[in-house]
């Protein structure tokens, strides 16, 4: 079970995050980086299972910066705010500040890696790209990095997709191969957000070979 901590940004915002602490010393630092519907229970637990593995592990609420403490759930409403707040409340400039913050904070433990599904996925992509002390990143059904994909990653980063993400089509998921014939893309039989047993989309085949691939990742970068 994790704690709530407070971080600041580099303009002196302060903001609030979930952290989760293995039993042991921390094999290394993650952070996990929520979907649209913010550090809601279902982030919590994904930030504990990763503590479980031994990562000492921050979960910044990002969108604290327009709305404290957004838990949503996962209705057609909740849906509809959370897409609001993230592509049309953030500003990124803001967001990619919060997340640096997040990863200094995680750093105290050893090298970081992050980790982030859905928006988080594209956070966590833009993190690879542009952030400082991200040693790894695992991509979650990232909407938007076919976007982004000409950027270029600063460490290894590996990504997921569901061939069945109406969000995502696999035309998208071919443009990010194109772009970064380097990253290993797997594409699971599968809906937008398989990872969540909190949706009806929820995969546990799926969930369990990427989180597996995710740990022998981590494992391979972070130490």
């Amino acid at each position: 079970m994790g704690t709530k901590t407070r971080l600041n940004s580099a303009d002196g915002f302060e903001f609030a995050a979930y952290e989760a602490m293995p039993g042991g010393r921390p094999r290394a630092g993650l952070v996990v980086i929520q979907e649209v519907f913010g550090v809601n229970g279902h982030i919590r637990e994904v930030a504990d299972g990763y503590a479980g593995e031994g990562y000492a592990v921050v979960a910044p609420q990002i969108f604290d910066r327009v709305e404290p403490d957004v838990e949503l759930g996962y209705t057609e409403a909740d849906m509809g705010r959370g897409i609001e707040l993230a592509f049309q409340e953030l500003q990124m400039q803001n967001t990619l500040a919060d997340l640096q913050a997040a990863i200094n904070q995680a750093s105290q433990h050893g090298k970081v890696g992050v980790v982030g599904y859905c928006f988080g996925g594209l956070l966590t992509w833009l993190s690879a790209c542009e952030l400082d002390g991200v040693a790894a990143a695992s991509c979650y059904y990232g909407g938007g990095i076919a976007g982004e994909a000409g950027r270029t990653p600063g460490c290894p980063v590996i990504m997921h997709f569901g061939e069945l993400d109406a969000h995502i089509p696999m035309s998208d998921v071919d443009q990010v191969r194109e772009a970064q014939p380097d990253v290993p893309i797997h594409v699971y039989n599968a809906d937008h957000g398989f990872n969540c047993d909190h949706r009806g989309s929820y995969d546990a085949p799926s969930a369990a070979l990427a989180r597996e691939r995710t740990l022998a990742f981590f494992a391979e970068n972070l130490g």
